[in-house]
């Protein structure tokens, strides 16, 4: 997923504030304070954060000072005595934030990468801070009218595409945030936003401490069927939290997801499995429904100021599926086949748990275990095999591989010490194109799971590409959550985790591919940019990954062809699962925000809600309702969750457009096309009309039913 830091967070809800822009001129700079936080940054690649110099104690002053810089600079503009143009106001805007955008990156890696309960704190005190700092942009009338006569010009004389683009985003933006409302109304839109921001930034916090607190340690006649190297890292995990001699199974997605498949005991996998799933959900002074309530709530009542009946209808209106009815629609049309699909695994689960003299109903914490024994029985696939040949450093390699067929990339190690990093296990790239040299910008890598560090896997940029005021270079990041290993052993991961690999790494790509001239339009729409990434996942099993990268990590042998034959035999396995623990958790999304929220219960619409789908009982969603960081910690993904469905049938058929081409995956053509109009504009031409340029047409659900093994009606 695209990361939800708080600059993120910025550009999706109001998509154009002048905080969101990146350092290119220091034309509008004021007087540098002595916080280090605050300062231009300096060194080589046209600078870079200073990451291992920021501090809890430097951060809120660095934002209270920078935000009170930026507000400085949006009244000069709104009280600009010079007639509104598109010069004088979209592209000052564009053109201010510069000091507030550096210190919203160290705040977002404090935030996600290296939290902290001091942090936490100052977290908790800066969210109403911030709510009403965007609000004083948002309600500024005179800057809204200056905005509101430049984009009535253009209806009449439109502009250039990319600065009518960022004119019609930026009207757009401050309309759906409450710019046209009364005096009154907007009082209360501001009041309701300061009160989110707070639940935002609790309901997170609650989740990281379920996270952090709810370990299970296991003793060494516990450790049944768990491979050597997962007991080698949750030893040391152990001894690292002061439990010498005992193995941690932590409570995230990258610890509980080898354990539930490979662990022999049943009751510790009931014991791991309900205490990931009750993140937020244990009627303690940290549990989230309460607060997920109160969300709900807010947001009705803030949509309604505007005359919107829920909070989808105002949300979905600038996503490419434009009203909930139609990401219903999409998500109703494949449903069906998921669970049809489930109800087949659980029977083939059940017959081997049979088989095998377990004498068991097939539970929530058993799909896992026992759908990994079904892919041996069925394709000969041992999972723990296939993951001998998936070291994460092979993988980066492999990615690099394919960044440098594709976008013409190459990738140079930068030396330790020569650019700040925020956690010694941070390695930072060089990114330069392979036939001029030009450095395109620098990538970090923050792959392993911590204390402090929130979970699953994102990617985000530190600064973006624009033109406007001269070429920028693009620093990005990724984070995953993979084990540490001990000492000397291989990181290696699942087929799943390597897949995941390379769609946050398909973001990155989409960063630094991006050919934008205003800030702004490297904003995305968020049914359309999981396209890109998810995209990217499918060159993990082409043939010059595989026979190249694929290498067993003791042996140096590549993997043998016939256990390649048995992974792409068994690429359609377990899609039922995959499916409808993902669609339950979007149709929850969508379902929760049409829903009346003045007396909801939520464990009970979430579970009614869930029956009423007939969702199989042997799997729960994919993120809870009350974990549901995507939706509740933020409003990136609110009613959007269906996003990744909607992109993921542009994936299909867009590899269908690669499967039949001369060249297959690495067809010079079409990759030139690829990065031309679905990786290069961003947001600065609609996504429908991007992928019609690709492809020729728009996409078809029925590629996304083939790719999955599900029943298709031409």
């Amino acid at each position: 997923m695209i990361s939800n830091s708080l600059k993120a967070t910025l550009c999706c809800s109001i998509i154009l504030f002048a905080s969101c822009k990146e350092d290119s001129s220091k034309k509008t700079e004021t007087a540098m304070s002595d916080n280090v936080l605050i300062q231009e940054w300096t060194g080589p690649y046209g600078g870079v954060p200073a990451f291992d110099k920021m501090s809890v104690e430097a951060i809120k002053p660095a934002l209270e000072e920078a935000m009170a810089m930026n507000l400085s600079e949006i009244e000069n503009i709104a009280n600009n005595p010079e007639p509104p143009t598109f010069e004088n106001t979209i592209v000052a805007m564009e053109s201010a934030g510069k000091t507030l955008n550096r210190v919203f990156a160290y705040y977002g890696v404090m935030g996600s990468n290296v939290s902290t309960p001091e942090f936490r704190d100052v977290q908790a005190e800066l969210a109403p801070k911030l709510s009403e700092f965007r609000s004083k942009i948002s309600q500024n009338e005179k800057l809204f009218q200056r905005i509101k006569t430049v984009y009535e010009a253009s209806q009449k004389t439109p502009l250039e595409a990319q600065a009518q683009r960022v004119v019609d985003l930026t009207y757009k933006g401050f309309e759906m945030n409450g710019a046209n409302l009364d005096a009154e109304k907007k009082k209360r839109f501001a009041e309701i936003n300061k009160e989110l921001s707070s639940l935002y930034t609790d309901f997170a916090n609650n989740v990281l401490h379920d996270e952090e607190n709810y370990i299970t340690y296991l003793n060494e006649d516990q450790l049944g069927g768990l491979s050597d190297g997962f007991i080698k890292s949750a030893a040391k995990i152990a001894s690292d939290k002061g439990e010498d001699g005992k193995y941690a199974i932590t409570n995230t997605r990258s610890s509980i997801d080898p354990f539930l498949t490979y662990s022999t005991n049943r009751e510790l996998r009931k014991q791991v499995w309900e205490n990931y799933y009750s993140r937020g959900d244990n009627g303690d002074q940290y549990d989230n429904n309460a607060i997920i309530t109160k969300i709900l709530q807010l947001r009705k009542e803030r949509v309604g100021l505007m005359g919107y009946e829920n909070y989808a209808e105002w949300r979905l209106q600038d996503r490419m599926a434009k009203t909930p009815e139609n990401a219903m629609n999409l998500m109703m049309a494949v449903w069906p086949a998921a669970i049809a699909r489930v109800h087949e695994e659980v029977e083939d689960m059940q017959t081997v748990a049979n088989e095998l003299g377990d004498k068991i109903t097939i539970e929530p914490w058993d799909y896992r275990y026992y759908a990994e024994k079904v892919r041996q029985k069925k394709y000969d696939l041992d999972s723990d095999e296939v993951k001998q040949y998936l070291q994460l450093d092979k993988l980066r390699e492999a990615m690099f591989f394919v960044a440098g067929e594709l976008f013409n990339y190459n990738f140079t190690p930068i030396e330790a010490g020569t650019v700040p990093v925020f956690q010694e296990d941070v390695k930072v790239w060089e990114v330069t194109d392979k036939d001029s040299g030009k450095n395109i910008g620098l990538w970090y890598l923050d792959p392993y799971a911590r204390q402090g560090k929130r979970s699953g896997a994102w990617a985000t940029t530190y600064r973006s590409s624009s033109s406007f005021e001269g070429d920028t270079n693009v620093l990005a990041s990724n984070n995953s959550n993979f084990v540490k290993p001990a000492p000397g052993e291989a990181v290696l991961v699942s087929w799943d985790d390597a897949t995941t690999f390379f769609h946050e790494f398909g973001h990155a790509l989409h960063f630094f591919s991006a050919d934008v001239k205003y800030p702004t339009l490297n904003g995305g729409v968020r049914d359309y940019t999981e396209f890109q990434s998810q995209l990217l996942e499918r060159w993990l099993s082409t043939d010059k990954v595989i026979n190249n990268y694929l290498v067993h990590y003791k042996t140096g042998e590549p993997i043998p062809a016939s256990l390649v034959e048995k992974i792409k035999k068994a690429s359609t396995f377990n899609q039922g699962f995959s499916t409808t623990e993902y669609l339950a958790s979007a149709l929850i999304d969508m379902k929760i925000h049409l829903a009346d929220p003045s007396n909801l219960d939520v464990d009970k619409f979430e579970s009614e809600t869930l029956d009423a789908l007939n969702m199989p009982k042997e799997l729960p969603m994919r993120h809870r309702t009350p974990q549901f960081s995507h939706v509740f910690s933020g409003e990136g993904y609110a009613t959007a969750y269906y996003g990744y469905m909607w992109a993921d049938v542009l994936t299909s058929d867009a590899s269908e457009a690669f499967k039949e081409s001369e060249g297959g995956f690495y067809d010079k053509a079409l990759a030139e096309k690829l990065v031309k109009y679905l990786f290069a504009p961003r947001n600065a031409v609609d996504p429908a009309e991007a992928y019609r340029q690709f492809r020729g047409r728009d996409a078809k659900i029925e590629a996304l039913m083939r790719d999955r093994g599900f029943p298709v009606t031409e």
